[in-house]
Parts: C-alpha cells; structure tokens; sequence
C-alpha cells in the first residue's frame, strides 16, 4: 500500500513539474505574408517573377496555338491524306505537344526555372525576416514564434504577441 502512494507522489511531482514548464513557455507569432507585401523589395521581386511568369505564359500560349492551327488544319485534310501523310501529320502533332509538355515542366515544373528563380529572388529576403525574428525571439526571450501565414493551423492568437510589425520595423530600418 506505501509503494502505491508513493508512486502516487512521484507520479503528482512529474506532472506538477510538467505543467509548471509547460506555463513558462513564451510563445509568439508573425505574419510573414504581411511582412513580404509590405517590404519593397519583396514587392519588387515579385513583379520581376510576375514579368518572367508572363512571358513564358505567352510563349506557351502561342506554342498551344500554334499547335491548335496545325490540329486544324490536319483535321479539315485527314480524309483525303495518303496513309503516309496522315501519319506524318500524326507524328508531327505528337512531337509537338511533347516539346509543349517539355517548355511547361522546364519552366513551370517541380524543379523549373520558375522555382529556381523565385529561390534567387526571395530566398535573401525571407533569410532576412528570419534573421530578425530570431534576433527579436531572443532579445524578448520567446521559445516559440510560429508563422501565422505558414501551413500551421493556428485556432487562436492573442494580438499582443503579434511580431509582425517589430519585425517590419525593424528591417526597414536597417535598409535605410
């Protein structure tokens, strides 16, 4: 019976010490989103990705036309083709929705040139805010800063512990 209460106890101790760390816990949170729209940098590299974006979209957009012509064109011609023109024509369709495939994932793919470019252009940026945030966490002493506009799913923020424009503030103070 004394080994049960006292491991009762231990088991009171543990918990209590738990919580008590648990309560001591700072946390806080930014807005990185708002912090990107509002720097002037990142605003200007997002219109130069827009510019790159549009571009490649028009050259997809003509190659698609381009594409859409000669389908037509085929279409209108292919009862009246020779088996060896038919399959020709065939042949040259596919090869060019294969090099219109090719341009989308060389440009838009996983690992395109857009994700490559959008790494040069916003990666200093975002290394920036996060240089300020941690310097901020730990000036002000915080364990935690969550980035409220990430995919973590936050319930509830109480305002107060908003860094966002602490940490605006403050990296458009150094950029002067």
């Amino acid at each position: 019976m004394k080994s049960y209460i006292g491991i009762f106890v231990i088991i009171l101790l543990l918990i209590a010490g738990t919580t008590s760390v648990q309560a001591q816990a700072k946390i806080a949170w930014i807005n990185s989103a708002s912090i990107m729209e509002k720097l002037p940098e990142a605003q200007d590299a997002q219109r130069q990705l827009d510019n790159i974006v549009a571009e490649w979209q028009n050259e997809l957009a003509k190659m698609q036309n381009d594409w859409q012509k000669k389908y037509e064109e085929y279409d209108k011609k292919k009862l009246i083709l020779t088996d060896l023109l038919r399959a020709q024509s065939e042949k040259d369709l596919q090869e060019l929705d294969k090099k219109i495939a090719e341009y989308r994932t060389k440009k838009f793919g996983q690992n395109g040139e857009l994700f490559t470019k959008q790494n040069e252009l916003m990666k200093p940026i975002q290394n920036k805010i996060f240089k300020v945030v941690q310097d901020i966490a730990k000036e002000d002493d915080f364990d935690y800063v969550f980035d409220k506009s990430a995919d973590i799913v936050m319930m509830y923020s109480n305002d107060k512990f908003d860094l966002t424009a602490k940490v605006l503030e403050r990296i458009t103070t150094f950029n002067k």
